[in-house]
């Protein structure tokens, strides 16, 4: 029996997009975190990223990493920590990027009840404004994180994109391999890991345009949904569909494309505004924007285009279909980043693994 409504998740395809990307980066001395974000950390979806290749597994979240700790590949925390999470952060997390001295002070008290080395990446902001030291601060955070005993600066890195949307390029990723290289020079230290960023990074590589010295890239998205995220394009030889919603059809007729009467505010406080198409079919999914950002759905019948949604129905025009739709039929789904990552973490999406 179907189960309504549900994320289908290809293990086959993220595990050749894992490999494809692996590959690629290995070419260049770069290796992989596999972000397990999107998809919560579900084990078998991750089992599929550590068959791919990934060096490390990479959440943002301590109860995800925790669901990830029979994985014997080093656990990357990639949310800055919080003082209050500092002794659950050591415990599940190898690695944790940082930005706050008090936040590393508070690691290192709490690697020392462990009894633990806990490592750091110490995060710069070459100007998307999201977290990360200023390059001038560098220099003195280091040394201030270099007096702490039980935590090990082991590399540097960067977030661009995520935030400010700024573009990846040689010369600020330059600018992170050459505080690299002053780090260890000026300290007489070794950093393993110079980490370049996230998906939107990976356009460098093809260019041959990545500093030398970057050597580790936290990817998420490329991996899951096949797409570079400095541009939105499509990486060749990977697949962009290997996450499909299933959602049913719990009404089907014929209706006005434009409401009547007086037109207030919606369930979520806006005033929508409507095309008159005349009469259409309409169908009602049983699926709302309390599940996923309806604006990244991406109807697999072409003919099917998407009205709007209130927080538990989707509503679609089905007029122009081939298809005969009726009650009880299911209508498929490709979706983008922002459907996915709400789409897994709703308790109301049956997350079915092929």
């Amino acid at each position: 029996m179907n189960i309504y409504p549900r994320l289908e998740v290809d293990l086959q395809k993220i595990r050749h997009n894992t490999k494809t990307l692996t590959e690629l980066c290995k070419k260049y001395g770069v290796a992989v975190a596999g972000v397990t974000k999107v998809f919560c950390g579900i084990p078998e979806i991750a089992d599929a990223l550590v068959d791919g290749g990934v060096a490390m597994l990479a959440d943002s979240r301590i109860e995800n990493l925790k669901k990830l700790q029979n994985f014997h590949l080093p656990k990357l925390l990639l949310r800055l920590p919080m003082v209050s999470q500092a002794r659950e952060v050591v415990k599940y997390a190898d690695i944790s990027l940082n930005s706050e001295l008090k936040t590393i002070e508070k690691l290192s008290e709490a690697a020392k009840e462990l009894k633990k080395i806990h490592n750091i990446l110490l995060m710069v902001d070459l100007g998307d404004l999201r977290e990360g030291v200023w390059k001038d601060h560098v220099m003195a955070t280091v040394e201030e994180i270099l007096k702490f005993d039980y935590v090990h600066l082991i590399g540097i890195g960067t977030n661009l994109t995520c935030y400010g949307g700024v573009i990846p390029n040689k010369d600020n990723l330059g600018v992170l391999a050459e505080l690299a290289q002053a780090i260890e020079s000026k300290f007489n230290i070794s950093l393993s890991i110079v980490s370049g960023g996230n998906s939107s990074s990976l356009y460098l590589l093809e260019k041959g345009e990545m500093p030398p010295r970057i050597n580790h890239l936290r990817l998420g998205e490329s991996i899951v949904l096949g797409r570079e995220t400095a541009f939105g394009n499509a990486i060749p030889h990977t697949y962009q569909d290997a996450f499909t919603l299933v959602a049913e059809i719990v009404e089907l007729k014929e209706k006005p494309s434009v409401p009547i009467g007086e037109i207030g505010m919606d369930a979520f406080g806006n005033q929508p505004v409507f095309e008159d198409k005349g009469i259409r079919k309409r169908a009602i999914l049983a699926i709302g924007r309390q599940d996923v950002s309806v604006q990244n759905l991406i109807p697999i019948d072409p003919n099917i285009t998407i009205f709007g949604a209130s927080s538990d129905h989707l509503i679609v025009d089905v007029t122009d279909c081939e298809k005969n739709y009726s009650v009880g039929n299911e209508v498929k789904f490709h979706v983008e980043y922002g459907a996915l990552l709400q789409l897994m973490t709703s308790e109301y999406i049956y997350k079915k693994i092929l």
